[in-house]
């Protein structure tokens, strides 16, 4: 049986900083498909440094509807799970390996944080079961591009 991912690269841009401020810090990668190739939602994953090192992540494709609507730009927001640091300038690798949900708008920042907390959770479970080392050769893309790949 074959895995399939989505896997994006790009450099890490600074955002709003509403992540930190909810508590949930993100590296940010602006996409070039901004029509929605892959479709928003909400991603467990991993993400991969510049020096090679993979770290679960939990990841929010989309326009950010809670204090954006349909208006914001799309982009992905990985939050690295167990990473402290700054990741600014930096460019990852992100593989898309399970939807968890579709993105919604909340309605206040405390709902979404109760949202968030279960999202980490969840990708936690998931890259526990879906270790980093199985995962596929990301290929070549441009930045910013989503592309599919399998193992």
């Amino acid at each position: 049986m074959t895995a399939e991912f989505f896997v994006v690269r790009g450099q890490v841009e600074k955002g709003d900083q509403r992540g930190r401020e909810l508590g949930f810090p993100t590296a940010n990668i602006a996409l070039r498909d901004q029509d929605g190739q892959i479709g928003d939602g909400v991603w467990a994953g991993w993400a991969e440094r510049a020096d090679g090192t993979r770290i679960a992540a939990a990841v929010s494709v989309g326009r950010r509807p809670t204090y954006y609507g349909a208006d914001g730009y799309r982009l992905v927001e990985a939050h690295l799970l167990d990473f402290a640091g700054d990741l600014y300038g930096e460019t990852l690798t992100v593989w898309l390996g399970h939807h968890l949900r579709e993105q919604e708008a909340y309605p206040s920042s405390e709902a979404l944080i109760v949202a968030l907390t279960k999202d980490i959770a969840d990708a936690a479970a998931w890259a526990s079961d879906n270790p980093a080392a199985a995962l596929p050769d990301p290929g070549d893309a441009g930045d910013g591009v989503v592309r599919r790949v399998g193992t």
